[in-house]
């Protein structure tokens, strides 16, 4: 009987574990924790620290340098491959994108981006050419293009030029404004104008000019009157705040349309310009709908 407690008693002393053996075995099992974890953070892919990715040529500050930008900065300054280049002219194209990456990561520090008027129009450009890039490099097809063609006819015209003369009589002239024009009808188109006719060349259209102009120097309502004239006619009278106008048209070559063939360079640069528009304006709508945006009291 006393052999038996004896040896459940020395069972008893070999399992109790003394608190200086339970911290000593926690601590172990805590460095090897770490040191596990450590393992894997610096060996895990993507996450290494120790060594460069395949796809750059340099690591700073964590951040790679690519290759395909240093093989395009190479040609670039050389015309050459890496292969192809001196060890100087490699060293200098690695020193330079490594100074750009440095100086790139200190504007982040200093936040240029909120500061700066050239950095944040770099930026913002750089965002549109993002929105941008499908619309760009997308193909739309020859049904497509065709389709917008008819939708906007009215884009692809030829600019339409006039030469006229705008006589412009006194208020309340309107005899005179009159008689000029029964004298401008039975005129040889080009002639002298008669001296009889008392009245002043406005001079708004001096030579030969494009419709655009012309609807700005004339305004609308004289523009409106002039475009419906042809070679050698002779509008009625328009009354205005400065006087009576008489138009006398010596040459007026009307717009004309552009067949598709002739405008499909045109036509396919007003699709992708409107496909860009349409893609920023989508994105803008999205970016306002997530942020907050707060204005000030006064400028609501």
């Amino acid at each position: 009987m006393s052999k038996v407690s004896g040896a459940d008693h020395s069972w008893r002393d070999f399992t109790r574990v003394s608190p200086a053996r339970s911290f000593f075995l926690m601590g172990c099992g805590a460095l090897l924790g770490l040191g596990l974890a450590g393992y894997s953070l610096f060996t895990a892919r993507g996450t290494s620290t120790l060594r460069v990715p395949p796809e750059a040529v340099a690591l700073v500050n964590q951040q790679p340098i690519s290759r395909s930008d240093y093989l395009a900065q190479m040609q670039t300054l050389y015309g050459v491959d890496p292969a192809h280049a001196t060890r100087a002219e490699r060293a200098q194209v690695l020193e330079d994108m490594i100074r750009e990456e440095l100086f790139v990561q200190r504007g982040k520090e200093l936040d240029l981006v909120s500061s700066d008027p050239e950095t944040r129009a770099a930026l913002v450009n750089a965002v549109e050419l993002e929105i941008a890039a499908d619309a760009i490099t997308a193909q739309p097809s020859e049904a497509a293009l065709r389709a917008y063609y008819e939708v906007h006819r009215t884009r692809y015209v030829s600019e339409g030029t006039m030469r006229l003369r705008d006589l412009v009589f006194a208020p309340g002239d309107a005899a005179g404004a009159a008689r000029a024009v029964l004298m401008l009808k039975s005129a040889t188109p080009g002639a002298p104008l008669p001296g009889e006719l008392q009245a002043r060349d406005s001079g708004k259209i001096a030579d030969e000019e494009f419709y655009f102009a012309a609807r700005i120097h004339l305004g609308e309502r004289l523009f409106e009157a002039a475009q419906r004239l042809g070679d050698g006619a002779v509008c009625a009278p328009i009354e205005t705040a400065d006087g009576i106008h008489v138009l006398y048209m010596l040459e007026n070559r009307v717009p004309a349309r552009f067949a598709y063939e002739a405008a499909r360079d045109q036509v396919l640069k007003d699709y992708r310009n409107d496909a860009i528009a349409h893609l920023r304006t989508g994105d803008e709508l999205f970016l306002r709908r997530r942020a907050n945006v707060l204005i000030a009291d006064d400028l609501r």
